[in-house]
């Protein structure tokens, strides 16, 4: 029997990612032809490519032709990136203009996923007209790929979204599921930021809006240039933290509230929250809330399921 492929293709990078992965399911699940490529983690699902090597890139690109290409590939945490600047300027930045001109080369809508800390978190909420400032390096070099992105292919679209969490193979994968261990293991208190003031946001939520621009997109080729989106649940680590134990019915009161700027690795902003109003303009966006959402997240980490299995089912 003849298997129906859809004609719209979409390519995928950083598909083995925390963020990759939900984009990947939505696009399939959404009658796109979508083909995600990774690296360390690729086979045997998705091809492995590496970004540095242009050939490569080059090839699957001219090979796949897709109408659209989503750039979730980067290195993402800014500790790593203050220790290894090179390695991350190449993939965030070089990798990136080099994905943007390949782009442009087949006509496919590049899709650039930025950040929230392109911003020094001083005077939000933050409009993309708004000028950046990047308080650290992981900033500063997303905030050169964005750059180099438009730069060398005009039709691209930059997404800029906050810290994120959704379905992790590992709890340290996000910064807000990282938490849950502190929070299970009430033997012991634990210190909790609750200066920054984080909007935690679900990764289906940032893909559904990447396919909601794509589709747009198709039909309108003026959709480009720079978008905002983001949780609209403000949050610190602690109170994060504390909704994580209350959807669980877990105790809180091992957690302590640190309301003191953090001084151990790269400065972060106090409150970089994104204004996305331009994309819910043009009717594009969803939000799980926080609690529903890091329930289904975390459940499967859950250490003690018996007594709590009556809470949820």
């Amino acid at each position: 029997e003849d298997v129906d492929i859809p004609s719209r293709r979409v390519l995928i990078t950083g598909a083995t990612g925390l963020l990759g992965r939900a984009v990947f399911k939505d696009f399939n699940e959404n009658n796109w032809n979508a083909v995600g490529c990774g690296y360390r983690r690729a086979q045997p699902r998705f091809e492995q490519i590496n970004l540095l090597d242009s050939i490569a890139v080059h090839d699957i690109i001219h090979d796949f032709q897709p109408h659209v290409i989503v750039h979730c590939a980067a290195e993402r945490r800014p500790d790593v990136v203050e220790s290894q600047p090179d390695a991350a300027s190449q993939l965030n930045v070089a990798a990136s203009a080099n994905l943007a001109k390949e782009a442009a080369g087949v006509g496919a809508f590049l899709i650039y996923i930025s950040t929230d800390y392109v911003f020094d978190g001083t005077s939000p909420p933050y409009k993309e007209t708004d000028v950046p400032n990047p308080l650290n390096l992981y900033g500063k070099t997303k905030l050169e790929g964005e750059k180099a992105v438009l730069e060398n292919n005009e039709e691209t679209a930059v997404l800029r979204i906050p810290v994120l969490y959704g379905e992790v193979e590992r709890l340290e994968e996000s910064a807000v599921t990282v938490m849950f261990d502190k929070v299970q293991f009430s033997n012991k208190s634990a210190n909790m930021d609750h200066w920054q003031q984080r909007f935690p946001t679900n990764v289906k939520d940032v893909a559904a809006v990447c396919r909601q621009l794509a589709e747009k997109r198709m039909l309108d080729p003026s959709i480009k240039g720079t978008f905002h989106w983001s949780g609209n649940e403000q949050m610190t680590k602690y109170e994060m933290a504390c909704a994580i134990a209350d959807a669980f019915n877990l105790p809180s009161s091992h957690l302590r509230p640190i309301t003191d700027s953090p001084v151990v690795g790269a400065v972060r902003p106090k409150n970089a929250q994104l204004d996305c109003s331009k994309l819910e303009m043009l009717g594009i966006g969803q939000r799980t809330p926080f609690r529903a959402g890091i329930r289904e997240s975390l459940w499967p980490f859950l250490v003690d399921k018996r007594w709590r299995q009556t809470v949820f089912h």
